[in-house]
């Protein structure tokens, strides 16, 4: 079978360099392509020499349409506005599009919802193998135990990031929410400053830190009467989310068009 070729969206970023070297370390995948946000000072650049590796003739451009020509999928975890522009292109080319990045609102997921129709898109908040398993747990958890137990996201990440609460937050607070048989938006505490009254029985918490260089720890917290259950994960070096994306691709090539996630790609959609 030919390689998939693969598109790295944001590609002189801290995490298209990182997808770089994982699909650089991957039998049956390679970098095809290499996008970079008009204007940046890395246009042209080598993407192999920027992540790292030897030189690989691929480098920096701001155009899609011309780099998706000969491409399988789409790696993106870039921000908002840079992946829904990604999202038609990726659509009209047939592209798998691998979408990572976080601080997406309700209308954008409705754009990108709005092409699966007719395209492979596999969406999450997180990437890695334990973090999504952590999920499949959060959401056991939340169905095993009743009001008495409230729940509590508390993560944090690195100073430079610019979304709150995490990506990872929210999928943590939704498989919660699912596990509960609640919709998160309506029992959803966030940003709790001053006055601010009891806890309200039923919402589920986020708070967010950040400092340093923290690549990512979530812990998610059942406080019941007298005991806490505490579930937790810290990723030590964002190539795992990198991994995952490559995995979900490769899961994704050749399948049927829809809107799918990590846990159909690991197979715990039933967990």
């Amino acid at each position: 079978m030919a390689d998939m070729r693969l598109i790295v969206a944001g590609a002189g970023g801290r995490m298209g360099r990182a997808l770089t070297r994982a699909i650089d370390a991957t039998p049956g995948a390679v970098v095809t392509g290499a996008l970079e946000a008009p204007g940046s000072e890395l246009l042209g650049k080598d993407a192999g020499v920027l992540a790292g590796l030897p030189a690989n003739g691929i480098k920096l451009s701001a155009d899609l349409w011309t780099l998706s020509k000969d491409a399988d999928g789409i790696l993106d975890f870039t921000v908002p506005g840079a992946t829904i522009a990604n999202v038609a292109i990726a659509a009209e080319r047939g592209l798998v599009h691998v979408i990572g990045t976080t601080g997406l609102s309700a209308s954008d997921d409705a754009v990108i919802k709005s092409v699966t129709s007719r395209a492979v898109v596999v969406q999450s908040g997180n990437m890695s193998l334990g973090v999504n398993l952590l999920a499949a747990l959060v959401k056991r958890v939340a169905q095993s135990l009743d009001e008495g137990f409230d729940i509590e996201i508390l993560e944090m990440h690195h100073k430079a990031k610019i979304d709150a609460p995490s990506g990872t937050a929210f999928l943590l607070g939704e498989a919660a929410a699912r596990g509960r048989g609640i919709a998160l938006d309506q029992h959803s505490a966030r940003g709790r400053d001053g006055e601010t009254g009891a806890r309200r029985a039923g919402d589920i918490g986020f708070a967010s830190l950040r400092g340093g260089t923290v690549t990512g720890d979530h812990s998610v917290i059942f406080a019941g009467p007298y005991e806490r259950i505490e579930l937790s994960h810290r990723a030590e070096d964002r190539m795992i989310f990198a991994h995952g994306a490559l995995k979900a691709a490769m899961w994704a090539h050749g399948k049927k068009p829809g809107l799918y996630s990590m846990a159909d790609v690991l197979g715990l959609k039933d967990l």
